[in-house]
């Protein structure tokens, strides 16, 4: 094919695209140059997580390229290209003379390219370098918020910015043409271009043990479209983990294809395949989200159904929570609280692309040829996205109420770890209380048994002999009339006393106990301890008035402590 001449706007920007997206030739006024500058330091940033940077690496580049009724007259021509070197040549672009630093091209662009990248897995890095990356974008004048939109993937531990979403356009079709004209290659100028993420989920590995045990994984697509509205001239690029959308292309603009979406000849018809692309892209998006929310459903009925509808009656055989179940349900609420986020940012998505197609036919510079022939396509194009809106709107119903269930059951768990916790600690007083009754009785046998130890103790000493008032039984063994008749008359009195002043220690902690529990103020209770120790007074004064006199010998009484400092008799008479 013969050179086709460049202008010199493009050839400035192409001779340095290794700075993409700081040589993007913009037009408009929604891209300024100065969001640039962080895309770039970004790029720099992650260039060796996010594309192929060691030479060793290079044998796993693969960018396949599928380009649709071709200027030579080709229906398709495609090709996984494995070279920096072989892209630079399926684009067209060549250099000239690199003293005068001159660019040609000698391809004119298909009627429908589409770029795929990818990478082995949505961990994993692009199977292309940097260089190509950015030529092939520069060549294409590919709008830099692509860019933004490419840097959820590349080499990382764990997915991230699921969180992330957006959509993108920019519409250039004034007449005359603002953007860089170069009909030789099927550029007009006059065009829009538009990308956006959507977001799927896949079942990873399916676990024939335990349901809670399969693996899903939520994958993320970003889709760059550009559409000539004079020529039809349209571009695909597609980033993605594994090639699933690759195939889905091939199906779609294949031999089994529906002739309406894999139809160049007329800029309707090129618009109209544009449509139906879009549509794959949507319905991808869609598949798989009703069978994992189904998932965990499932998953929550197993962990958590037993709080509900487990017996806890005295007698019945329940389950015993732990805290870690409330760990599980965490985990799962955040799972279904992050698929309604990424439910919500699809239909975030679709919706903007339903309005940015609806706005065309109110644009006064969208060409009026496409306005009436492809005004249905367009009705019929928002019909279904507004179908496809609603089953995930469906789902996001379904995510809700699952999110509310989840709650719910992790505060019933909750309370039932709360109630656990109660009945453990009431068998454990249940157990107190049964040792405190033991040891009651073991008091008072102690009392009722410590006088009579301790005077039989006393009078084992040298302080008390009834050797000489023994009486001789059985031979050599002895009994003493009068030291049982001294050890009763000390015992029994000693004995009474010990009770007596245990009572009426018990009585004292007991006033004490309900005054504590009482709601009153301490003045009333300093006043009721106050009382109590008056009637306790005057009940011990009654008992020395009243008290029976009781004859103690004179060796024992020496030893018996006063009880009040009156002018009567010290001790107890």
């Amino acid at each position: 094919m013969a050179k086709i001449t460049l202008p010199d706007e493009f050839q400035r920007s192409y001779m340095i695209f290794r700075e993409y997206p700081l040589n993007a030739i913009l037009k408009g006024t929604n891209t300024y140059r100065s969001t640039l500058q962080p895309l770039k330091d970004r790029l720099d940033a992650i260039e060796s997580d996010l594309c192929l940077v060691q030479p060793e690496d290079y044998e796993r580049f693969e960018v396949p390229i599928r380009d649709l009724h071709t200027a030579s007259g080709l229906e398709m021509e495609k090709e996984n290209i494995h070279s920096p070197e072989r892209l630079s040549q399926w684009l067209g672009a060549k250099w000239i003379s690199l003293e005068k630093k001159t660019v040609s091209a000698y391809k004119r662009d298909p009627k429908c390219r589409f770029i795929y990248i990818y990478a082995e897995n949505s961990r994993d890095r692009l199977k292309i370098t940097r260089s190509s990356l950015t030529e092939l974008f520069t060549y294409h004048q590919v709008m830099p918020a692509y860019l933004d939109f490419m840097f959820v993937f590349g080499a990382q531990s764990d997915a991230t910015d699921l969180r992330f979403s957006g959509f993108r356009e920019q519409t250039i079709m004034k007449d005359p043409p603002r953007g860089p004209a170069i009909p030789d290659l099927g550029r007009s100028g006059r065009h829009f271009q538009l990308c956006y993420i959507l977001k799927g989920v896949t079942l990873k590995r399916k676990s024939y043990e335990n349901t809670k045990l399969d693996e899903w994984s939520i994958r993320q697509a970003a889709v760059y479209h550009q559409f000539d509205v004079v020529y039809g001239t349209l571009l695909w690029i597609v980033t993605k983990g594994r090639r699933d959308i690759q195939e889905r292309f091939k199906e779609m603009t294949g031999k089994d294809g529906r002739p309406e979406d894999k139809t160049f000849d007329t800029v309707e018809d090129c618009l109209r395949s544009s449509l139906a692309a879009h549509l794959m892209y949507s319905h991808w998006s869609t598949e798989g989200w009703r069978w994992y929310i189904r998932w965990l459903e499932s998953v929550i009925d197993i962990e958590s159904s037993m709080a509900i509808y487990g017996p806890r009656g005295p007698g019945y055989a329940h389950k015993d929570y732990k805290p870690y179940h409330i760990q599980d349900l965490q985990y799962w609420l955040d799972k279904t609280s992050e698929a309604i986020m990424v439910l919500e940012a699809n239909v975030d998505v679709i919706s903007a692309l339903q309005r940015f197609y609806f706005s065309l036919r109110e644009n006064k510079d969208f060409p009026d040829i496409l306005k009436q022939n492809n005004a249905d396509d367009i009705t019929s194009f928002n019909a279904q996205l507004d179908e496809i809106i609603s089953d995930f709107r469906m789902q996001i119903s379904r995510a809700k109420l699952l999110a509310n269930i989840i709650r719910d059951r992790k505060e019933l768990v909750l309370q039932h770890l709360q109630g656990q916790a109660a009945e453990r600690t009431e068998q454990l007083n249940l157990n107190l209380e049964k040792e405190a009754i033991g040891m009651r009785i073991i008091t008072i046998v102690t009392l009722v048994y410590l006088p009579a130890t301790f005077v039989s103790t006393f009078f084992s000493t040298d302080v008390v002999k009834f050797q000489k008032q023994s009486v001789r039984v059985n031979g050599d063994s002895s009994f003493s009339p009068t030291a049982m008749k001294r050890w009763l008359q000390v015992t029994l009195p000693l004995t009474a006393v010990t009770l007596f002043l245990a009572w009426v220690t018990y009585r004292i902690a007991e006033t004490r106990k309900q005054l504590r529990n009482t709601p009153q103020s301490q003045s009333q209770s300093a006043t009721g301890r106050q009382s109590t120790w008056q009637s306790l007074k005057d009940f011990v004064h009654g008992l020395r008035v009243e008290a029976p006199a009781i004859s103690i010998p004179q060796p024992a009484r020496k030893f018996m402590l006063p009880f009040h400092n009156d002018s009567r008799p010290q001790g107890i008479t």
